[in-house]
């Protein structure tokens, strides 16, 4: 009995001295703020942001990139029918970009799980065979010629970087987060850094974090102000989406009166080489803010907001696409208006274009990897229900594009020539566009190494294709040098009388902006 007694004070002293630590456990439990869902919720939720993806992108499909620097009258129909998106799948397999890029990364997490390097992500992208643009083609095309994934979407490496690429591309990322944006932020980090970086790469964040975000908040302002959250304040990405939602305030009932402040206030594009100078404009910030203007002014109502991104212009299916993605997964799959839903479910079985995926399994997968990713951040799921802690999202890094770069000029040349072409600028930034030129069409597509050499000093020597897979989207770009006269010259290397170079212009860069009031 006295054995019994002396090993009960034992037990008694150290459960009394444990206590105060358990204590301290539970209410850090209590503490953190959790959510806890019905797993068909979480599934119609994830429905909900793929079917808005898919119905955003069809209804742009004919207005993409038309209207540019002005918006689409409202006396202008847009068509739509009960077996739309059927007859643009068939049509134009390649107006799912926004989709089947996602798939790509999709397609590894499903193959090596949640912890896949960004090595595994910049593989994959680097074996994909559909065409790209922009920013998409010149991180590929750096992939396969040996830079770094961590560097292939930097600005100095890729003059698209600002572009809306990586945008349109980060919706899985917050689809598989769901209320979790660190989460969503962690996984751009593995496949954005490779595509944008600044404020292109931002965009993306921005958009994972709206989706990750909409999964429990019930009014869309909240969605947008959290997700903005993620966005380092100082970047003009942020700046941006905050007069959006300024203006907002101002104009509650008028979308082209905040549609007019954003053109008068953020329509210049600085670095897309294609676009400086032009009315196009694929800047990520721009459209960015005519996405966060449709759901402002959509007030939650799935077609309000796929029509006013639409009637926006400029990348008027990525746009609504991405919108209505994120509304798709805030209102849940089953609440889209059915006149837009219908055609989708008879589109279900149909695999994307450079996919394995139709959306049936693009549902059951991304419910998968969401489950998953629950429980890799500490949550639970269990027969019925999945339990999320709720993050904050973590602030990214702040970087800035072009910094000291104002674009002055474009030097319209588009001609032939023979091995080398030579210029001169003055500037302290040039980007030279044009490509390899196959003068006989019967040869063999092959590598041929081109120079760039400025003032006199080899700075770069690149390998050149004629095959639009493998292309480099500008023969040579430089920035950061001296703001001085400058000469250029790009010389083949290995000269065959088989190819030449087609230069199309150049683009010229000065540290202070152009003043041309006289």
């Amino acid at each position: 009995m006295k054995t019994s007694r002396y090993i009960y004070s034992i037990y008694h002293i150290a459960w009394m001295l444990l206590l105060p630590l358990l204590a301290v456990s539970q209410r850090k439990e209590k503490s953190r703020e959790w959510i806890s869902m019905p797993k068909s919720v979480l599934l119609d939720k994830i429905k909900g942001g793929w079917a808005g993806q898919t119905i955003g992108v069809t209804y742009g499909w004919p207005t993409e990139f038309v209207y540019q620097g002005t918006f689409i009258q409202d006396y202008e129909s847009i068509p739509w029918n009960d077996d739309y998106i059927n007859q643009a799948m068939k049509a134009f397999p390649g107006l799912y970009d926004d989709i089947y890029v996602d798939l790509t990364f999709m397609e590894v997490f499903d193959r090596i799980g949640l912890d896949a390097p960004i090595d595994s992500f910049a593989a994959a992208f680097a074996r994909t065979e559909y065409e790209l643009w922009h920013a998409n083609q010149m991180a590929r095309y750096n992939l396969r010629n040996g830079v770094k994934p961590i560097e292939a979407g930097h600005w100095l490496n890729n003059p698209h970087a600002d572009d809306i690429d990586f945008q349109i591309e980060a919706d899985f990322a917050g689809l598989i987060s769901p209320a979790m944006p660190q989460a969503a932020s962690a996984i751009c980090e593995k496949t954005g850094t490779m595509i944008a970086s600044g404020d292109g790469y931002y965009g993306g964040v921005f958009v994972a974090n709206m989706y990750a975000q909409a999964f429990y908040r019930k009014d869309i302002h909240i969605v947008v102000k959290q997700a903005l959250s993620a966005i380092p304040p100082k970047s003009k990405l942020y700046r941006c989406i905050s007069d959006v939602i300024e203006w907002h305030r101002k104009y509650p009932a008028d979308w082209k009166q905040c549609w007019w402040h954003i053109q008068q206030n953020w329509a210049e594009d600085v670095g897309c080489p294609n676009f400086v100078f032009h009315p196009i404009n694929i800047d990520a910030k721009v459209n960015a803010a005519y996405v966060v203007m449709a759901l402002l002014y959509g007030e939650g109502d799935f077609f309000r907001t796929m029509d006013v991104a639409t009637r926006a212009g400029q990348d008027s299916d990525c746009n609504p696409a991405t919108a209505c993605g994120v509304l798709g997964t805030m209102i849940g799959y089953d609440a889209i208006t059915p006149k837009y839903l219908n055609p989708l479910k008879r589109a279900e079985d149909k695999v994307f274009s450079h996919s394995a995926y139709a959306l049936e399994d693009i549902y059951r997968l991304n419910f998968e990897l969401a489950s998953a990713n629950i429980e890799k951040h500490g949550g639970r799921v269990d027969v019925r229900d999945v339990h999320i802690p709720i993050q904050v999202a973590a602030v990214a890094a702040l970087e800035e594009n072009f910094a000291g770069h104002f674009p002055a000029e474009r030097v319209k040349i588009a001609k032939e020539t023979a091995a080398t072409y030579t210029f001169d600028f003055e500037g302290n930034g040039m980007v030279l566009s044009g490509y390899l030129l196959k003068k006989d069409q019967s040869a063999n597509d092959r590598l041929v190494q081109a120079g760039l050499y400025v003032d006199g000093q080899l700075v770069e020597t690149a390998n050149l294709y004629t095959d639009p897979i493998d292309r480099r989207p500008e023969l040579f770009w430089c920035y950061k040098l001296a703001d001085a006269k400058h000469r250029v010259e790009v010389k083949l290397l290995s000269p065959d009388q088989g190819y030449g170079l087609y230069i199309a212009d150049y683009l010229i860069y000065r540290s202070t902006p152009s003043d041309l009031k006289q």
